[in-house]
């Protein structure tokens, strides 16, 4: 019987053990700022682990599949979502984080609140509604302090479209800005060119070292005058292998070659995890491809 018992508080003292080394580990892992551009096929879903502990995630796919890249890219304790954003309702962005809210402790989402009557979007709105998890809608141009040297920039829309109906929901959709010390990330949702030129017309500041390019590389996503404005080091495609639209287009592919941009394909490399310490950013190592740092 005490051989019994011996064995059964070994056994859970070797628990507690695991769990504080793996809780250390991980959270020593936050001391950069990390970007997982998620493999969810043709949709986006992108993860933003801050050095403080925050879990940000920026759209959840078209289908359940974000569960389990959140399982790969989080810890196996850890279900706290602190911030939740929807560019816009399009089903490859919003379906995802329907179950995500059932099976995560969600703190609070943001979006533009536009008019949209798919079912999935209702669908979306009705789980906010039951589960009575805060929200924010945006309403122009604003700064989201996450930390010291940490700032999360809505860039777009310009002002509050909450209730409207849009011709396009892409051009509806959530511009933002990470910005980490001297590093920056620009994240476009499906906002297409002339959503670009309008940001340059207003004179807003889109350089950033890392692109995440419109509308899975869309023909209508780039062009000369919106590179030479972000002049990125780095390009991350989000889109579906063999998808049905022909994403991304060789128009895209061939401005970003043609300014020596180094570009990534969740298609091609899967789940794309980026590490900045504020200085440089760097491909956190993979086999499927090597270290890069610029």
């Amino acid at each position: 019987m005490e051989k019994k018992l011996f064995k059964i508080l070994f056994g859970l003292f070797a628990i507690v053990c695991f769990l504080i080394s793996f809780t250390y580990y991980s959270q020593g892992q936050r001391q950069f700022l990390e970007v997982d551009f998620l493999d969810v096929g043709q949709g986006d879903a992108i993860l933003i682990k801050t050095p403080y502990n925050q879990n940000i995630l920026i759209d959840g796919g078209p289908d359940n599949s974000v569960l389990s890249e959140l399982g790969r890219n989080l810890a196996f304790f850890d279900k706290n979502i602190d911030l939740m954003i929807l560019t816009h309702a399009h089903a490859d962005h919003v379906v995802g984080l329907i179950e995500i809210m059932r099976r995560y402790k969600v703190k609070k989402i943001l979006f533009t609140g536009a008019a949209y009557y798919a079912p999935y979007y209702l669908a979306f709105l009705e789980e906010i509604n039951r589960l009575n998890i805060p929200t924010e809608i945006t309403k122009g141009q604003q700064d989201i302090i996450l930390g010291d040297n940490l700032n999360l920039k809505i860039l777009y829309p310009f002002g509050d479209i909450n209730g409207q109906i849009a011709d396009d929901a892409n051009d509806q959709s959530i511009i933002a800005k990470l910005i980490y010390f001297n590093d920056s990330f620009l994240l476009t949702g499906d906002a297409e060119v002339n959503i670009g030129e309008e940001l340059i017309n207003q004179n807003i500041d889109i350089s950033a070292d890392l692109l995440k390019v419109p509308h899975h590389g869309s023909c209508a996503g780039l062009n000369q005058k919106v590179i030479d404005a972000i002049r990125p080091e780095i390009a991350v495609i989000s889109v579906g292998e063999d998808n049905k639209y022909g994403h991304p287009c060789a128009q895209s592919l061939d401005i970003l070659s043609e300014n020596k941009i180094l570009t990534l394909r969740t298609d091609l490399s899967g789940t794309i995890k980026i590490i900045s310490d504020g200085e440089s950013v760097k491909i956190k190592s993979r086999e499927n491809f090597p270290d890069f740092r610029f």
